[in-house]
């Protein structure tokens, strides 16, 4: 590897590690606004929850979210183990998040 900046061929033009990055910057604006859409109906899937006294935690429901996430994944080519973390780790954050907001609906 020489000095500076690593750079590859892709479809005859050269690459270098700025331009990836930009392009994976803009990615990640991409995926924030996807997560923080996914969140807004999060928060109409409170008031439902709240109105049928549904709890936060559905088992069933997270399994088949991780599930469908995984397959997904495995189609676009995404190790489907990864796919799993994020998902985990998404729907718990978003668990916890429905617990705080369901409960201060009920108390109010």
């Amino acid at each position: 590897m020489s000095g500076g900046q690593n750079t590859g061929e892709t479809s005859g033009t050269t690459e270098t590690l700025a331009d990836l990055r930009r392009e994976i910057d803009a990615i990640d604006e991409k995926l924030v606004h996807l997560l923080a859409s996914r969140l807004r109906v999060v928060q109409r899937v409170v008031k439902v929850k709240n109105r049928d006294g549904l709890p936060a935690n559905i088992p069933e429901r997270v399994e088949e979210v991780v599930a469908s996430a995984c397959r997904r994944a495995e189609i676009e080519g995404l190790p489907p183990e990864l796919a799993e973390l994020i998902w985990r780790d998404m729907v718990a954050w978003i668990i916890d998040y429905e617990n705080r907001h369901l409960n201060a609906d009920r108390r109010g």
